[in-house]
């Protein structure tokens, strides 16, 4: 399979992370674009204090694109890295602050962003999802009633049931450069993730959405375990037809879906069919030493099989 093909993964935190680690195996045109609602911890401290993008996100995407020499996991090791004080450094990522302060001098995210993929000999580019800061705000079904809930943080343990979301602002300016990599990418890769605070972002930036829309090749990775708050009472169903609900128009070449993680295999066959119009492409890619993370030799394997299933051998 010629590895210059150029992919475009969309998500955020540790989804977004192990689909990178899985790609950077496949392509060497690679392109991550990345959620901007983080709200909590280091990131969501930076944020308030700096009026900047939440970095977090951000710096693991770039951490899991490092070069994979002694220098490059040297730095990745040094962006990872946190503080743990009694004081007001407790918690930071040394990452966090470095793509804050980068940001302060050179007044573009996309910029620094650059300047730190250098840093660590990134295989690959790593973009926001918009220009500014966004806020997920969803509608969550309680025994006492329907209410809403704000920020991602706060959705993402929330114990009721989510039957909505959106973004505020509702029509964020978009990364240019990542709409351009979406429109001109061969394939783009959603999921796993967070489901409604990683994954569903994306498609409610109205610019991504049609750029999305006006991809070429699209895949959709699911997750291998609800994720306890905000998808806990999710079936893998489920979550295709949450995603279908809020793009319905948004269809996939294939699902790629771990057969130990799909309780009922023909409920999330006819959702991804009927829905999404894509088949399932079932392959073990769970890692056996941790129960539900992905294991990157193996997912590989399966975008592999994914992209050559599509459209054939790309080049």
């Amino acid at each position: 399979m010629d590895t210059s093909i150029r992919v475009v993964a969309l998500g955020g935190g540790h989804g977004l992370s192990a689909s990178l680690q899985a790609l950077r195996h496949v392509s060497r045109n690679l392109t991550a674009v990345v959620t901007v609602a983080d709200d909590g911890g280091s990131s969501g401290r930076l944020r308030k204090e700096l009026g900047c993008l939440p970095p977090g996100d951000l710096r693991m995407a770039l951490s899991a694109l490092c070069d994979d020499t002694e220098w490059g996991h040297t730095w990745r090791d040094v962006l990872q890295h946190r503080f743990h004080t009694n004081g007001p450094l407790n918690n930071h990522a040394v990452g966090n602050l470095l793509i804050a302060s980068i940001w302060e001098q050179l007044g573009d995210p996309v910029a620094g962003l650059e300047l730190v993929g250098r840093l660590l000999g990134a295989r690959g580019t790593v973009l926001p999802m918009a220009m500014v800061p966004v806020e997920i705000a969803a509608t969550v079904r309680e025994a006492g009633g329907t209410t809403t809930v704000w920020g991602q943080s706060r959705v993402a343990v929330t114990t009721g049931e989510v039957t909505a979301i959106w973004l505020e602002p509702a029509d964020p300016p978009a990364c240019p450069q990542a709409a351009a990599a979406i429109e001109q990418a061969d394939f783009v890769v959603l999921g796993p993730g967070s489901w409604y605070t990683s994954v569903m972002p994306h498609l409610l930036v109205p610019e991504l959405n049609r750029a999305l829309h006006n991809s070429k090749h699209r895949v959709l990775t699911a997750n291998l375990v609800a994720q306890h708050g905000e998808t806990e009472n999710m079936s893998p169903g489920d979550h295709l037809r949450v995603l279908h609900a809020h793009a319905p128009n948004l269809t996939f070449e294939a699902v790629i879906a771990d057969p130990f993680a799909i309780s009922d295999l023909d409920d999330f066959t006819t959702a991804a069919a009927d829905l999404l119009g894509a088949r399932v492409l079932l392959r073990q890619v769970g890692s056996a030493r941790a129960v539900g993370v992905h294991d990157p030799l193996r997912l590989a394997a399966a975008y592999r099989d994914a992209f050559e299933g599509a459209i054939g051998d790309v080049g």
